[in-house]
Formats: C-alpha cells, structure tokens, sequence
C-alpha cells in the first residue's frame, strides 16, 4: 500500500499541535523532537510500525523506543492517534499528579511505552537488548513450518543519546553481535540543551556507526517518503548489521521563532504556541483533531487488526504442534518460577571452604536447569564471577539460543541491555561484575529498579576482603548505596548455603531486580546453623542464626563474609547473646511487625552489628544505643585477611563494642 502522503502531513500538522498545546497548558516540557519529528512519528505510527493497539503487549509486535525521553509529547500524541488506551483527557493532563502521560516515558504507565527512559542513551541500550532477545526468542520458538516471531525494534534518538557513553558501549555491542533486527534513528537536528550541536561536537556520526557495523542511510527526516523507504530498506536487509538513520530535522518545527536553535529544546517556544497553531493552519480549538485523521487512524487500525488475526491463526497452529514450547512462552511471558528450587540445589559438604562467588555459581546451573528462560553475561569477567551456564552455549550471531552472553568491558552498556532483554518480556536477564563498579551501571540498575524490572546481578568481589587488587577494586559505600536504592533487593549471603538461598530469592522475585553480592575470599561454612534455617532465613531477609540460652541480654547482627565475626563474638561474650543474620535488608523490612519483634525484640536495645562496609545504614537496626563495628575509609592493598585484621573487622572488635555498651 502506497503511503498517503496528503492525510499523514495532516496528521503530522495536528501531533504538532496536541504537543503545543499540553507544554503550553503544563508550562514545562520538551517542544523540540515533537515538533521536529512529527512526520517519522506520521510514517512509523500511520503505515509501517506492527502493532496492536487494542493488545499493546502483543509478542510479535514492532517495538518503539523513545530514547530521547524528554520529547514524551511525541510518543503520547501518536501512541493517542493510533488507538491506544490513551485518551484526550489524559493529553490535556500532561505531566500532572498521577497522569498516564508523565514527563517522561514510564514502563507500565502507560499502554505502548516500552522503556522507562529520559537518562539519554539508555534507550538505545534498551532497544539493542530488545533486539537481542527477540533473536534469543526466535531461535528458540520459530520452527520451520511457523515463523510466530518476525519483528523490529526501531529506537528514536537525538545528539543527546549519540554523545552518552551508554549508547556508545551498546552499539558497539550491537554491531559486533549482528543484531540485523535493531533499527536506530538518529534524529540529527544540530542543537543540544544548551547550544548548537557544533559547541560540543565535530565528529563523523555516520562514519563511526559504520565502523561500529552498522549499515548507515541518510536523509530528510521531514520527506515522509524518503524515511519510509529508508525505513523499509533496513527493514528488508537481512545482512548481520544493524541498521541507522540519520534523519536530519529542524528542531521545533512549527514554532518560527525558535525553530533550528537550542531554544527550541524545552519549553521556550509555548509563548509563541497561539500564533504557531495559526501559522500551521490550526483552527483555534486546542487539542484539535479533525476526523479526516481519526478517519484515518480508526482505517489503518482495522488493518493492522486484520494482520494481527493472521499472525494468531499461524500462533494457534504452531501451539497446537509444539505444545512444549508453548507452555514455555507462556511460562516466561507470566513470569513462572518453580515452586521447589531450594531442593534443586544439592547440599554442600560440611567441611567445604569455597567463596560464596563459587558457591553461588553451583547454585546458578540447578536453576538455570529449571528455568529456560533465563540467560547469565558477564562484563568479560565470566572466569570471576563464575556465572556461566554450564552447557547453555554462547549467545553469538551464529548461536542465537545461547544462554551466556559476553557483554566485554561494558558494565553500563550489560546492564541497560539487560533491562531491554527485560522490558522484552519472556526471557529472565541476569548479568555480572565486580561488586565496585556498580558504580559504572547505577543509572541503569536505577531505571530497573524504577520500572520493577527482575533482573539478577550477580556481583562479586564485595568488600575490602579483595585483598591485593587494593582499594580501587575494594567497595567500601557500595552495597549500602545500593541498598538506599528503592524497589532493589540487595543480598549478601554469609556462607555457600545462604548463598544457595539468594539465588532462589532472586529467581522467585519477578516485582523487581535482585543483585546478590559474593566473596571472591573464601569463607567457612557455617555448620553450627541448620541448613534449612540459612538457605529460607534469606528468603525473609533476615533470621535468629544463633539464639540464646540464657535471658537475653544483647544481639550481634551481621552479613556476607563478617557473620562468622559475629558468631565468634558470641561465643566468647557468653549464653545471653543472640546472633541474627541479615543478608536483605529489604526482604527483612517487608516482614511483618510480628516477625520483627520475633528476630529483634525492642526489649533489647544492647545490640552491635558488624560489616565490611559503612555503618551509617545498620543504625536503623541497632538503634541510637547500639553500635556498628564497620568502615569509614579505604580498603588497603595487602592480603584480604590482613587488610580485614587492619581494618578492624574481626570478632575482637565486635566483642569490644559489645562491653562498651
């Protein structure tokens, strides 16, 4: 079908503005990619992109991703057109309290928003994540005689996007890997936030993606025919490269006065809003859509329902043949964890001496036997983190169904496309570093944690029991910066069997990403606590690992490698101490009042918690008359146990503490 031209720069004219109009009414928001991009919005929304409106989950719909967030108005505005459940009222609310139209895009707020993005860049490592799981998808569920996933994901973005090194990191990774299915449109308009493009920018955009591997068009980003077949051609080659677009467009188009300068990025052009409607041939009416183009829309709605009722009738024969691998979509697309992985994973020997890293990695290949769906990377540092799915083979351009993906010295790109293979739907992420450079992926284990995504980071080397390495490679503030972070479990097990526990806890939790720190150094196994009380005490977040003979008179508590500290601290302090471990804090604190005072009685205010780590956050649990036996400098470079004894964290300066009280 040859593209109406006439109707869809109509419809390009009022997107425009609807966009004027709620930044004007908002008196805050972003005219200029709106404004500019209003006739890529027109072709994507009005002919080419695959989707359902009335099912915006659909799994073999064409993905969308905004990366340059900030210009939300132009998802909402065509997201409303195309017959979603996006109605006027919530356009004319746009950025109010509770509104499905928020200044930035918010993953499941909003039907048709597929990331939560705004950060610039981590769209576009969200989308090459897309993209890598629909090729995990498709090796894995396309047969020869039904192709029930044939898809694109197709990712907007602005300089803004090009200069993050997050996007950098993950079309680098996207070029190597092949990824043929990813379509990255450059919306190249010259300007940033502050200037013209030219102040902070010289190079050669086009000739860096092609070294990337990228196959590079340029064109007029306002010639609807020209994108379109720029469009169709990226979408045809089937060559090993994913595909880039370089659109060049006028920034607020539409709004003369500031059109073409970095004024026109945010809100500037609104006070020029009534007379640009005028300029554009608007009526006065605000919010004005005439019904040529929802004539227009309601048309083109039915055919891409017509397409989606041929796609189902190919999913139903395929179900109906391959009912194993429909049960596993199934499985994956509701987020189904076995009920009984705890006994999946065999018990340790009594007399083990491993790292809780190596423990965790026996506990992985049980799991990852039971669950499918989910695949393990690593940051280059598989032989450390020791997270490789034992047989799941390479995720490679020829071995699209491998499990273990090599992100390379990546950290920030691994785990914004992670949060891609996650906000995909069907495939459970989880990826590996060390403990300290959380610090290179907080912005996107930040956006996980926000969009409740269930990712696994499997993060090793935790604390200053590094050793040798020295204090660059020592996390000192790290775990408790996590752990200020909402809607993130952070688990630091103590010992193999508590260990065996954090991986079952962040396999079962599917509300939000899970990151479970692990030894390098390894630790003894705490034999003198049940097995089952340690493996389901993680579970809770928090258990009595040694209680008390006598009355109770003080209560150690602690986590990761410095529970043995605690234990060994109790014995020399007498039969009146209890031990409490406490690998998650934030599975301990949705317990229940009842539980809490069961673990930590308020009638006990005696109470000294160790860690190799800062204090500041155990105080919510020791109380103003307790004490933390912690850190508050730098690691060191020495052998672990000597930088540990150096430091302070050992069972001396617990039992200190504890008779100072």
């Amino acid at each position: 079908m040859s593209l109406n031209i006439e109707i869809l720069s109509r419809a390009a004219t009022e997107a425009r503005g609807l966009c004027m109009d709620a930044v004007q009414a908002s008196q805050s928001g972003h005219l200029g990619l709106p404004l500019g991009c209003a006739e890529i919005g027109a072709v994507l929304y009005g002919h080419a992109l695959k989707y359902n409106p009335n099912e915006p989950r659909w799994i073999n719909r064409d993905y969308f991703v905004l990366s340059a967030g900030h210009g939300s108005m132009f998802l909402y505005a065509w997201l409303h057109l195309s017959g979603y459940d996006l109605p006027m009222s919530e356009i004319k609310r746009f950025r109010q309290l509770h509104s499905k139209t928020p200044g930035h895009p918010e993953f499941g707020e909003t039907p048709g928003v597929e990331c939560t993005t705004g950060p610039l860049g981590q769209g576009v490592g969200n989308s090459v994540g897309i993209a890598v799981a629909m090729n995990m998808t498709a090796a894995r569920f396309n047969t020869d005689e039904h192709r029930i996933f044939d898809q694109h994901v197709i990712c907007l973005a602005g300089d803004g996007c090009m200069q993050e090194g997050v996007a950098s990191e993950a079309s680098a990774f996207a070029g190597h890997f092949g990824l043929d299915n990813l379509i990255l449109i450059y919306d190249s308009n010259a300007v940033t936030l502050d200037a013209a493009a030219k102040e902070t920018q010289s190079e050669d955009t086009a000739a860096r993606f092609k070294a990337y591997g990228f196959d590079v068009q340029e064109i007029d980003g306002h010639d609807m025919q020209q994108f379109l077949d720029a469009l169709n051609i990226a979408k045809e080659r089937d060559n090993g490269k994913p595909q880039f677009i370089i659109a060049h467009t006028l920034v607020g188009k539409g709004i003369p006065e500031v059109a073409g300068t970095y004024k026109a990025h945010g809100e500037a052009g609104a006070k020029f809003v009534d007379a640009a409607r005028k300029g554009l041939g608007l009526p006065d009416e605000h919010y004005f859509v005439s019904q040529e183009v929802r004539d227009y829309f309601a048309e083109h709605k039915k055919k891409l329902l017509a397409d989606y009722d041929r796609w189902e009738k190919i999913s139903n024969e395929w179900r109906t043949k391959n009912p194993d691998k429909a049960k596993m979509l199934d499985d994956g697309l509701e987020r189904k964890v076995p009920a009984d992985l705890l006994s999946k994973i065999p018990e340790f020997p009594k007399d083990a001496k491993i790292a809780t890293r190596k423990a965790g990695s026996e506990a992985l290949q049980p799991i990852a036997q039971a669950m499918p769906l989910l695949m393990s990377g690593s940051a280059d540092l598989h032989g450390s983190t020791l997270n490789y799915i034992k047989d799941g083979g390479d995720f490679t351009r020829g071995n699209p169904s491998g499990r273990n993906i090599r992100f390379g010295i990546r950290e920030h790109g691994m785990c914004a496309i992670m949060n891609g293979i996650s906000y995909h739907g069907l495939l459970r992420a989880s990826g590996a570093t060390f403990m300290v450079f959380t610090d290179y992926c907080r912005a996107s284990i930040r956006l996980g944690a926000l969009a409740r995504l269930p990712n696994i980071y499997i993060f090793t080397h935790d604390s200053i029991g590094v050793g040798e390495d020295g204090p660059t490679h020592q996390p000192v503030e790290t775990v408790s910066s996590v752990r200020l972070m909402p809607h993130i479990d952070v688990i630091r097990p103590a010992d193999p069997e508590e260990t065996a526990g954090a991986f079952v806890a962040a396999a079962q939790r599917t509300d939000g990403p899970t990151l479970i720190a692990l030894t390098r150094q390894v630790v003894p196994i705490l034999n003198e606590i049940d097995v089952k009380l340690r493996r389901e005490g993680v579970l809770r977040g928090g258990y009595i690992a040694k209680r008390e003979k006598e009355k109770l008179d003080l209560i150690i508590m602690s986590c990761g490698s410095e529970l043995q500290h605690a234990l060994a601290a109790a014995k020399e302090l007498g039969d009146a101490v209890r031990v409490v471990s406490v690998p998650c804090f934030e599975r301990f604190n949705r317990e229940s009042a009842e539980y809490h005072q069961e673990v930590l009685p308020d009638s006990c205010r005696k109470r000294v918690a160790i860690e190799a780590g800062v204090t500041e956050i155990w105080y919510q649990y020791v109380g103003l008359d307790g004490k933390v036996v912690g850190l508050h400098e730098f690691g060191l470079s020495a052998p672990g146990a000597e930088v540990m004894k150096e430091r302070g964290i050992d069972a001396q300066h617990v039992v200190d503490a504890a008779k100072s009280l």
